[in-house]
Formats: structure tokens, C-alpha cells, sequence
């Protein structure tokens, strides 16, 4: 087999293992501006952000915790981890911000909550719950980083180099 038809293959099954996910791509734009408002509302959790941007680097990222030579679930893995990562990231949200922000959007909450339990149907619950321990982990590391005051020492070196930088260049 060439390198050639591999890739083929590999973009058939690619496709075949997006097709559940099909009816939620007309929505993807609105769905986005959902994520971008949720994304820079201050009453936001960090961690909920953090999440995001950590499925975010894993769908980036050149290696992949499952190979895509391994069929089916090597092409999922990044949709099942971007997926999940949103889900879990409204899951945690204060309903009333959800709320508002769909509102302000227009997106009807029964569509977000059907699309959710479509999506919630198609991924295995084990690593739902995997994802769902990640914002309090984050949580966990923030809280042991201030206890230890490296955040402020973080902060006061990043204010250095940045006074620096502005004394060099003026």
C-alpha cells in the first residue's frame, strides 16, 4: 500500500467518524460565538478557560495520545477531546451567564441542550469523567502556586522584564 492510499483511507475513515457530529457543524459558527462571549465574560472560572485552551493545544499539537493509524478511534480522538472539553466547559458554567449569553446570541436553549445530549451519547462516559476532573485540577494547581507565592514571584519577574524591556526601547 502507498503512502498515497493510506492517506486516503485514513480520510474516508476520518470522515465516517464525523458523520454523527455532522448535524452539529450548521450550528458550529453560533456555537463558537457562544465559546468566544463565555471565553472573555470575567465571571468565567478560569479553570473552565484553561480548559478550553487545553483541548485547544492537544488539537494542535503534532503527537496525539492515540495514534491515527489505529482505526476509527485514532481519527476521533481530537473531535472526542474537543467535544468533551466544550461540554464540560458549559457544564460548569453558572447557568444564569449561560443563559444570558444565549439569549444575547439568539440560540434557543433547547437546541444547545439537545445538540449537548446528542453529543454526551456519542462519547464514552469514562473519559467525560477524565475531562471533568480537569477544571478542579487546574483549580488545585492555581491554589497550591499561590500558597507557595510563586505566582507572585511569577508576576513580579514578568513585571521586571516588562519595565525592562520598556527602559530599553525608550
Amino acid at each position: 500500500m502507498t503512502r498515497s492510499s493510506r492517506r486516503v483511507g485514513g480520510g474516508v475513515l476520518r470522515a465516517l467518524n464525523l458523520l454523527p457530529f455532522l448535524p452539529l457543524a450548521s450550528r458550529a459558527p453560533t456555537y463558537g460565538r457562544l465559546l468566544w462571549e463565555l471565553s472573555v465574560d470575567p465571571r468565567v472560572p478560569t479553570s473552565r478557560k484553561a480548559l478550553l485552551a487545553l483541548a485547544g493545544a492537544y488539537i494542535v499539537a503534532p503527537i496525539d495520545l492515540v495514534p491515527e493509524f489505529i482505526p476509527f478511534v485514532g481519527t476521533m480522538d481530537d473531535v472526542i477531546v474537543l467535544v468533551v472539553a466544550i461540554d464540560v466547559f458549559l457544564e460548569g458554567l453558572d447557568q444564569s451567564i449561560l443563559d444570558e449569553k444565549l439569549l444575547a446570541l439568539g440560540i434557543p436553549r433547547d437546541e444547545l441542550d439537545t445538540d449537548l445530549a446528542r453529543v454526551r451519547r456519542l462519547v464514552p462516559k469514562p473519559v467525560r469523567r477524565i475531562f471533568s476532573r480537569v477544571p478542579g485540577a487546574i483549580d488545585g494547581v492555581a491554589e497550591f502556586l499561590s500558597q507557595t507565592s510563586v505566582d507572585r514571584r511569577a508576576r513580579s519577574l514578568v513585571a521586571r522584564i516588562q519595565s525592562q524591556t520598556q527602559e530599553s526601547s525608550a
